[in-house]
């Protein structure tokens, strides 16, 4: 490592947010005479330095690297700023912009009493500025604050430094933190797992702790093993035996048992968890049930108006020329009547047309023009592709939830919240199944309770990634009014999409699911076979004029023969094949413009949500100041351009897993099915995946491992106690 001390000149670039510069560095000394040629030499530099201050004296240490474009610059590791110790340096800086209430004169007063000490005894003891002649409390604790807040960042990063944490990361920290990262350091550094991975966090505590079953590590570990096991199994609660048996398997670590026992009744003082009758939550988990309960008999005891809706429902079956059946009615007759409704059905029941139903007889009912409508409907979906479904069938705009609330990625937190609400009366939510707990306890708290809230879904597909059964429990509570709808409109006599639906969920296959209908049909080929018989579909299916637009393969798993890294490997081929445009390599992937991608993260300031799908529109190499390869991504008319370093939060979607194919529909969809996707072929994930198809459904493999995976009951039951405390609390207040 080289090592220069001097002033920051002049700034390039500066981010305050995480103190990334680009910027002019003047040397004034050298700590090895190997470089004494650098003496008296301006440097450009790059690196983290936090709460900049220009011509202020600094240590710098790093490494010279050479720059495509922009030749010889230093890199900085670390930095440490330093206080002067000449008499003339300490009265020049005393008497600088850095210090409020200190001119030239009260400098040389304190320099005289004081001389090259003066900086570290009014750290050590502010009042040692009382013996300065004309001092004052105000100016003294003026000058002692600015002294303290100017070495304060640098102090900081140097203990992280010390720690072991890397000066990014000891910038994310501080800038998240600022002063009272000091006591977290010093109690626990566990507390930092919002911002640091749980991982590097507990490498960086065994490094600086040698015992590894410290209290600290124990409880932590504990909470990490929570956080681990909810997440893997959607539970909300786990019980005390297969938490001891988490921290053994995940972090080795086997604790005394009645230790054990007494740190999970110390994390349950400290409101980490909760102990309910044998089952332990994490906090949140526990609040959020509760919240739901709360909520939704708060907004179900509502007074609500009744009306009929007969004749006006007369009247738009005429203009859009339908007709609505028996179950399509008491769906639109329910929801605008009840303050929540439940609609729930499979492919081709029609609940696209229930919400445009339900929105256009609300608006007709109440005469809102087009400032009312925004201001008294959100229509909102957990994916970006469902919303954009939304306003394509309503002809008005619709919203993911997390947009609607206003997400900070930054903090995880939502600007819409139980202390500024968003007022809307009607709210349309689509795919709840999707919608896990927390994210449901959030939007609670973000509307008001005078409101008629819709939740629609296909209870039958996967449950939400995060914990909770949250469709699931609201209607197995038998509280709310709840519409199933079983009717299927048939594309032609021959279709079969919706009925093959149908018979998975109710776990029966019929002998028609291995013959050819006008929508669906069955390749059976053996494992070896797929991808090769994949690849004569697709390219039957681009010779009638079929494209990556509206053809789609979903697979369970991305690993293996048949996984979906060796379909994309051939897709994009095939799709996409190599003419001359340019290409970023990220990783061991090669993007190319023209490249269909599926985003894998809520990006809100960008407007693209996990699971949307769009296409490589440009990759451009730009300089500003420094060159950079910029890819321009197009979803669905919204450009949002990445940098490299954010090419992690895509990947190449030609094939993409059924998890991420909810709250999209595709026309036509080929499925591959073998026995190599072992428990990942289960019940509700085929259904799933059969029911993205709106056209045509392509299965393609071994058709006993889809009957076996039919009858797999694997996903479907989840530990939650939330149907529970809605029986609860609506029997105490009803």
């Amino acid at each position: 490592m080289i090592k220069f001390e001097g002033k920051i000149k002049s700034t390039i670039f500066y981010n305050e947010a995480n103190g990334y510069l680009v910027a002019l560095f003047r040397v004034t000394k050298v700590f090895d005479e190997n470089n004494e040629m650098y003496l008296k030499k301006t440097l450009t530099v790059t690196g983290t330095i936090l709460d900049l201050k220009l011509e202020t004296p600094i240590i710098i240490e790093g490494e010279f690297k050479e720059h495509e474009k922009y030749g010889k610059q230093f890199n900085i590791n670390n930095y440490e700023l330093i206080m002067p110790t000449e008499l003339d340096g300490v009265v020049e800086f005393l008497s600088s912009s850095f210090i409020k209430g200190c001119g030239k004169k009260t400098a040389l007063k304190i320099v005289e009493l004081y001389g090259e000490k003066s900086l570290d005894i009014i750290k050590e003891n502010k009042f040692a500025l009382d013996k300065v002649e004309g001092m004052n409390d105000s100016k003294r604790d003026k000058i002692y604050e600015s002294l303290v807040n100017y070495s304060k960042s640098s102090d900081i990063i140097l203990k992280l430094k010390n720690l072991g944490f890397s000066i990014e990361e000891a910038g994310r920290i501080y800038s998240k933190y600022k002063s009272d990262i000091n006591d977290i350091i010093e109690n626990n550094i566990y507390l930092l797992s919002d911002l640091i991975d749980f991982k590097r966090l507990d490498g960086i505590f065994l490094n600086n702790c040698t015992d590894r079953f410290d209290k600290r590590r124990c409880k932590a570990c504990i909470i990490e093993a929570m956080k681990n096991i909810t997440f893997n199994t959607g539970d909300i609660y786990v019980s005390e035996s297969l938490i001891y048996e988490g921290i053994n398997k995940l972090f080795n670590l086997n604790i005394n048992y009645e230790d054990y026992v007494s740190y999970l009744k110390e994390l349950e003082d400290e409101l980490f968890i909760v102990s309910d009758q044998g089952r332990y939550y994490l906090q949140e988990d526990y609040e959020n049930e509760i919240y739901i309960a709360e909520a939704l008999e708060k907004i179900n005891n509502k007074s609500v108006e009744v009306f009929d809706y007969s004749e006006k429902i007369e009247k738009l079956e005429k203009k859009l020329k339908i007709s609505y059946n028996s179950e399509q009615l008491k769906a639109i007759n329910s929801a605008l009547n009840n303050n929540i409704t439940i609609i729930s059905g499979g492919p081709g029941t029609g609940k696209t047309t229930i919400i445009n139903a339900i929105v256009r007889l609300y608006i007709e009912k109440n005469k809102l023009d087009n400032i009312s409508i925004m201001e008294r409907i959100a229509l909102l979906a957990p994916t970006g592709r469902a919303s954009k479904k939304m306003s394509m069938s309503t002809n008005l705009p619709a919203s993911t939830i997390h947009r609607f609330l206003k997400w900070n990625k930054d903090t995880d937190d939502f600007m819409i919240n139980e202390n500024n609400k968003n007022f809307q009366r009607l709210i349309i939510v689509d795919e709840v199944s999707m919608v896990d707990n927390a994210l449901f306890a959030a939007l609670l708290k973000g509307i008001n309770s005078y409101v008629k809230l819709i939740l629609v879904g296909d209870s039958f597909q996967l449950p939400s990634v995060g914990p909770g059964l949250l469709l699931q429990d609201l209607i197995s509570s038998d509280l709310f009014c709840y519409v199933p709808l079983n009717y299927i409109y048939r594309q032609s006599d021959n279709s079969y999409i919706p009925y093959l639906a149908r018979e998975i969920k109710n776990k029966d296959l019929s002998e028609e699911y291995i013959n050819k209908k006008d929508d669906y049909n069955f390749l059976m080929v053996d494992s070896k076979n797929i991808l090769p018989s994949i690849k004569k579909i697709i390219e039957a299916g681009i010779d009638k004029g079929y494209d990556e637009n509206n053809l789609q393969v979903l697979a369970p798993m991305y690993k293996g023969e048949n996984g979906i890294e060796n379909l994309n490997k051939m897709l994009k081929d095939i799709f996409n094949p190599d003419t001359g445009q340019r290409k970023i390599t990220y990783g061991d992937i090669i993007y190319k413009e023209g490249d269909k991608v599926l985003q894998l993260v809520n990006d809100a300031d960008n407007n693209v949500f996990n699971g949307d799908i769009g296409f490589i529109k440009s990759i451009a190499t730009i300089s500003n100041p420094y060159k950079k390869e910029i890819v321009t991504i197009d979803f669905d008319g919204n450009i949002v351009m990445y940098q490299k370093k954010d090419l992690k939060n895509i990947k190449h979607a030609y094939a993409i897993t059924i998890h991420k194919s909810q709250g999209s529909e595709f026309e036509h969809v080929i499925m591959p099915i073998t026995y190599q996707y072992g428990s990942m072929l289960y019940n509700k994930i085929l259904y799933t995946g059969v029911s993205r198809a709106k056209k045509s459904l392509i299965l393609v493999g071994d058709a006993s491992s889809f009957y076996r995976g039919v009858l797999n009951d694997y996903g479907n039951k989840r530990n939650t106690s939330l149907q529970e405390r809605l029986n609860n609390k609506f029997l105490v207040h009803n």
